[in-house]
């Protein structure tokens, strides 16, 4: 029987959230497209309150161009990005 480190078991489950966070953050940027959500009711308060938070990060560095928020697209990279590193480090 073999028993996983703490920092195997960190890795882990830091993978783990991320995943889900990715899973949260591209639920809320597909439903930007449709201009009828109310970000004020549940359950769309909730999912803005958990992603607006990271998004802003990127909002402020890239304004938003011609009307168009490229910001979604950094933080969906960089997630993507920590999350394969995080693949790589579990596996290996």
């Amino acid at each position: 029987m073999t028993t996983a480190s703490p920092l195997a078991l960190f890795v882990s489950t830091l993978a783990t959230f991320v995943s889900i966070y990715l899973a949260l953050l591209l639920v809320r940027i597909l439903l930007s497209w449709f201009p009828n959500v109310n970000w004020f009711d549940p359950p769309f308060s909730i999912l803005s309150q958990l992603t607006d938070p990271y998004l802003n990060i990127f909002r402020n560095i890239i304004p938003p161009l011609g009307g168009l928020d490229f910001s979604p697209m950094l933080a969906f990279l960089l997630l993507s990005f920590i999350q394969q590193a995080l693949d790589s480090f579990r596996f290996s």
